[in-house]
């Protein structure tokens, strides 16, 4: 009985057919677009929408019509949406014509909501709206590049939400019985530390499932805190709750610059920490030895053993130094804002493990994608400022609806680290 070799037989490419992605999302584009012309133009007024460049209703301003404004954001979401759909958009724009289409059809409903507010709230101070986009975004950026350095050595991490839920603890507890904001900030890295050594040690040493593991630490560190605080914080909150806050730095000349200087250069530590972490973890994975071999532990963990690298080594020590950024970030919360209250995290660890897969598992791209995440939880608070006619819970709902239709409809096809989640056995 003969055999037939397959090696020299030429197999025909597979046709992509008419219905890309680009043009699926392009028809969801351009329906969205002739919802916002249509429907969003009807509901507008004739009142002016005014965007103030500052944080109340004084000062310089960008005034449109409502109706009119409304309609002509419409009609840019629908040029985009149709251009995706015709196929005429080279490859290397279609990131940019999807961006015009989305923010045309989020100014048009900006421009609704806006006119249609009562009068004396028919304002939208940007001032406000970036910087609380910033803020609401600092957990997931801080969340997602803890979810970058894990994920890039080859290590998923669920266990994000139970990181910054155990930073915020620490901060809170060890600021308020130091009276020092340097050693909460201290404590709140270490608290995020001793989750991601958990993972590291069932996952890397006991190739326990890493999915698993990370749901197992999220409740580990939600019943172990809520413990904490019921016995101690809830008993003397003078004595175990009442952290102190980091002041607000200004840094002169860029604190003038319009709209984003206040935004941006009022701030405190944890929004300057935020962005240079993003620059230096950028830097250091695309453009160090460390970076390269931590690229090669999470793709091919067998060829980097190989070369001499410490395959366990390098995933031990960036799975700990994630816990350690997510711990601070954790920590934004009680040095900064709040007093430590149970379960605050309140699902932001798994809004940063998606900010991580929107963000193509890139520093930057996970800034991003925070940031978008930040403005639909900022915009479901100013929308409920203005007495919007949709429903609060709705509007609540917001960065979770931000979070799904970016994940399941905008990321396309996207490829983890190849070693992404399987254990590693040295031969």
């Amino acid at each position: 009985m003969s055999t037939m070799a397959v090696d020299d037989v030429a197999v025909a490419p597979v046709a992509e057919g008419f219905w890309t992605r680009n043009r699926k999302i392009g028809v969801v584009l351009l329906a969205l677009g002739l919802l916002a012309a249509v429907l969003f133009g009807a509901l507008a007024t004739d009142q002016q929408a005014r965007f103030t460049l500052s944080d109340d209703a004084e000062g310089a301003a960008l005034e449109v019509n409502g109706t009119l404004g409304a309609i002509l954001f419409g009609v840019l979401a629908v040029a985009a949406g149709a251009a995706l759909l015709a196929g005429v958009v080279p490859k290397r724009w279609f990131t940019t014509v999807l961006a015009v289409g989305v923010v045309g059809f989020v100014a048009s409903f900006l421009c609704w909501q806006v006119s249609a507010a009562p009068a004396g709230q028919n304002f939208m101070p940007m001032v406000n709206i970036v910087r609380g986009t910033f803020i609401l975004a600092l957990p997931l950026i801080f969340g997602a590049l803890a979810g970058v350095l894990c994920e890039r050595s080859g290590v998923v991490n669920v266990a994000i939400e139970g990181q910054l839920l155990m930073g915020a603890f620490a901060g809170a507890l060890f600021g308020t019985m130091t009276g020092s904001v340097w050693i909460g900030l201290v404590a709140a890295a270490l608290g995020g530390a001793f989750i991601s050594l958990l993972l590291a040690v069932f996952a890397i040493r006991y190739l326990v499932d890493q999915v698993v593991i990370g749901i197992v630490l999220n409740l580990l560190a939600l019943g172990l805190t809520g413990f904490l605080y019921e016995r101690l914080m809830q008993t003397d909150t003078q004595k175990y709750n009442q952290p102190p806050r980091f002041e607000t730095w200004a840094i002169p000349v860029l604190e003038d610059i319009p709209v984003i200087g206040p935004a941006l250069f009022r701030g405190n530590i944890f929004l300057y920490l935020g962005l240079i972490l993003v620059l230096v973890i950028h830097l250091a994975l695309f453009r160090t030895r460390w970076g390269l071999r931590t690229r090669a532990v999470g793709e091919h963990p067998t060829a980097a053993d190989t070369l001499g690298v410490k395959v366990l080594a390098v995933r031990y020590r960036n799975v700990i130094l994630a816990g350690l950024v997510a711990g601070i970030g954790g920590a934004s919360y009680t040095l900064a804002l709040y007093t430590f209250t149970k379960n605050m995290i309140g699902g932001k660890g798994f809004i940063a493990l998606a900010a991580l897969i929107f963000g193509r598992w890139s520093p930057t791209g996970a800034l991003l994608a925070a940031l978008f995440f930040g403005f639909a939880d900022q915009l479901g608070t100013y929308l409920g400022a203005i007495n919007s006619i949709i429903p609060s819970q709705f509007l609540a709902m917001l960065p979770y609806l931000a979070t799904m239709l970016a994940v399941a409809g905008l990321v396309g096809k996207v490829r983890a680290p190849a070693a992404d989640g399987k254990p590693y056995i040295k031969g």
